[in-house]
């Protein structure tokens, strides 16, 4: 079910210049009573090739406010005017991502209680490292990780996801380039957190089905955001 929410175009200052750049821009999705019940919250970052304003960071960014979520989407580093070469380093990237997570807590008295890390490809990866690496979160949702080079499942982008304690979720395409679902599933045995594969029959690393129309990306789109809602769902119950 689907309540109301507000959405806020905000710029978050940086404490420091990552890449060239001082600020962020960023949207974030606030629902209608906001910070009542549970007080979780969301944030997503977008691919190599993108922004904030990618269709499917968008569509899952919407709509999980829509269901109750506090989320924020924004723009990395190299996706801001002005930036430089390093803006593409894991190490601005990570501490980019961190700095964002900071407009989350702006008002102490409507700070979340709960937090879930997601990204869309080379975001993804973004999420994964800081989920590994001592930032308490609840769950980390990936779409279409990259897991290795592209055609060349032997070389893999895997050793984060075995140090990730909190609840999975993979929604992968069939056609993705970037990640082989027998290796990847074969990685998925051996971590330790409880993990959920969910399936684009045909679709590419961006979770895109080639050739199919306006509408049908609309809809497969808001069936990835179905997806993460649902699992987000489940994994604050409890049920997974």
């Amino acid at each position: 079910m689907e309540h109301a929410a507000r959405f806020e175009e905000v710029q978050i200052q940086l404490p420091e210049t990552l890449g060239g750049v001082d600020q962020l821009s960023a949207v974030l999705g606030i629902p209608e009573w906001w910070p009542t019940g549970d007080r979780v919250a969301v944030a997503i970052a977008h691919d190599a090739e993108s922004d904030l304003h990618d269709p499917l960071v968008e569509t899952v960014h919407r709509h999980l406010a829509h269901c109750k979520y506090l989320t924020l989407r924004f723009n990395l580093p190299f996706a801001e005017p002005g930036h430089n070469a390093e803006a593409q380093s894991p190490e601005i990237l990570d501490r980019a991502f961190r700095a964002a997570l900071s407009v989350l807590g702006r008002d102490p008295t409507a700070a979340p209680s709960h937090l879930f890390l997601g990204g869309v490809g080379s975001g993804a990866t973004i999420a994964a490292r800081l989920a590994s690496d001592r930032l308490q979160v609840d769950g980390v949702f990936f779409l279409g990780y990259p897991l290795h080079a592209s055609g060349k499942n032997e070389l893999t982008a895997a050793d984060a996801l075995f140090r990730i304690v909190p609840a999975m979720l993979f929604v992968q395409g069939t056609q993705d380039p970037a990640c082989d679902l027998p290796h990847l599933r074969r990685v998925l045995s051996r971590t330790g957190a409880q993990t959920t594969l969910r399936i684009v029959d045909q679709a590419d690393h961006s979770l895109t089905v080639p050739g199919s129309s306006e509408p049908e990306q609309r809809s497969s789109r808001m069936a990835v955001a179905h997806a993460v809602a649902d699992w987000a769902d489940r994994v604050q119950d409890g049920i997974l």
